[in-house]
């Protein structure tokens, strides 16, 4: 079975016993809880659009392990037209959920991991990356959803994990035995934690000899002994427990963070793939980043696609849409949205290969992206309330519309163009409420500042990367100038 089908996927949940907390209780079960359960219909729509003939080639790739259909986000990428790909994928998917579909994580964190397990075993003589390629065939032939998680709580920034006045605020090692490693700590913001099948453990900043305790990279199943789940809140997520459909926005789909415990997790040495090894954990973290920064330029676009969509149609039912400005500010955010299309299709297109023969995007131009993705999201949002007007975050509930007396008033006092049904306007209004203020704001103008790393972190990145010195030499050259 190398594509699962979506009903597939939700039975393989089903099956699962995970351990999860939601406002302060404990879930019987995750897949039909109203609030998950939009989160879920995300990722189930990666593996439907995967048996779609008219999408195959974007959603599913050949393994280079197998030579077997996969799909793509169980793929490690082969070329610079994998890499494209993937960006063109996760457009397509924001526009079809209009939210966060979760699975990216864990497609970066595997590419990552690949090729830094082959180089710490050509400079070690480690096996880190035949365990890894173990578990990623099982992964390919079960199409797994691998959740990738890097970011620890970090307690006090200013200290590094082994200074830590609590030593598990970072993911660490506190039994080495003869038959795998006991590992302690938590995992925060881990997007769609909860909708997948394993975990993929990988450290969350470089490292010092000091810090080798917390050098650490392995799997584990989602539901093993010792994982428990703390599901995130969002803004306005109680509006799904009121069974309605217009006041959430989008009632279909959703994403989710959680915070995810290991306490005392056991974990055998086939599935550990970095233990102590703190001069790779910088460039495990450095090549997750750029991948996830990658992702940005896909994933951020096809949900805009739809806050565009939804702009353009709340001005047309306020009978607004003939107005210059109003088509100004439309041109506009096409035009920032097409942008960070452009910086996901450039890092891609500059691609190379690394020693695995897994290809890597430019570093450089992925963190280019992500820095514009920390912007231009937030003034597409901008642009997108300022279209939809006060309406949009003063207007009526759903049951006053449903309202056996009040809901004439409503439908009278709330109605826009006369061709256009006052419910219609009320939908559309909600939609840019959930995807700018609402649920999807965690997965689209948040996460667009904190996601894949904070601004200043592809800043580093940036200087790090943006070759400065060879800049100087050719002032130099045209200038002249002789040292």
């Amino acid at each position: 079975m190398a594509l699962m089908t979506p009903e597939q996927y939700e039975e393989s949940l089903r099956k699962m016993n995970l351990k999860v907390y939601l406002l302060g209780e404990l879930v019987k079960s995750p897949v039909d809880h109203p609030i998950i359960r939009p989160s879920m219909n995300s990722v189930k729509m990666t593996y439907a659009l995967a048996q779609t003939p008219e999408h195959e080639d974007l959603m599913t790739a050949k393994s280079h392990l197998t030579g077997e259909k996969i799909n793509r986000f169980c793929h490690l990428h082969q070329s610079t037209d994998d890499l494209m790909k993937k960006v063109k994928m996760q457009r397509l998917l924001g526009q079809k959920t209009a939210s966060c579909f979760q699975r990216c994580v864990g497609m970066d964190a595997i590419n990552a991991v690949d090729s830094v397990t082959f180089e710490m075993d050509q400079k070690l003589g480690t096996q880190y990356h035949e365990r890894f390629i173990h578990f990623l065939k099982m992964m390919q032939a079960q199409d797994l959803t691998v959740d990738g998680a890097m970011t620890d709580p970090k307690g006090d920034r200013s200290l590094p994990p082994s200074k830590q006045t609590d030593p598990d605020l970072y993911m660490r090692v506190v039994e080495k035995r003869k038959d795998g490693i006991v590992v302690r700590g938590a995992k925060a913001h881990q997007t769609g934690a909860v909708n997948s099948h394993w975990v993929l453990v990988m450290p969350t900043i470089a490292m010092t000899k000091d810090d080798a305790d917390y050098a650490l990279s392995f799997v584990a199943p989602a539901d093993a002994e010792g994982i428990s789940y703390i599901y995130g809140r969002q803004s306005c997520d109680t509006r799904k427990l009121e069974g309605g459909e217009i006041d959430v926005g989008n009632h279909r789909f959703g994403g989710h963070e959680a915070l995810i415990i290991f306490d005392d997790l056991f974990v055998p040495w086939k599935n550990v793939f970095m233990c102590g090894e703190y001069e790779f954990s910088g460039l495990l973290v450095e090549r997750f980043a750029g991948y996830h920064r990658q992702s940005y330029g896909g994933c951020k676009v096809g949900v805009g696609d739809v806050l565009i969509g939804a702009a353009a149609l709340a001005a047309d039912y306020n009978g607004a849409s003939k107005a210059s400005h109003i088509k100004d500010k439309l041109i506009e955010m096409i035009h920032l949205n097409e942008t960070l299309f452009s910086c996901g299709i450039a890092c891609s297109a500059q691609g190379h290969k690394t020693a695995s023969g897994t290809y890597l995007i430019d570093l450089l131009l992925a963190n280019v992206c992500k820095q514009n993705i920390t912007r231009f999201p937030y003034e597409i949002a901008r642009i997108a309330e300022d279209i939809a007007g006060g309406l949009m975050v003063t207007m009526a509930s759903e049951k006053d519309l449903r309202h056996p007396e009040i809901g004439k008033l409503v439908e009278k006092y709330f109605k826009g163009i006369a061709s256009v049904p006052t419910e219609n306007r009320c939908r559309v209004l909600r939609l840019v409420e959930n995807i700018t203020l609402g649920t999807a704001a965690v997965g689209y103008r948040t996460e667009s500042m904190h996601g894949a790393g904070s601004p200043q972190a592809q800043r580093i990145m940036i200087s790090r990367q943006g070759n400065l010195e060879q800049k100087k030499k050719l002032a130099k050259e045209i200038a002249g100038i002789k040292d």
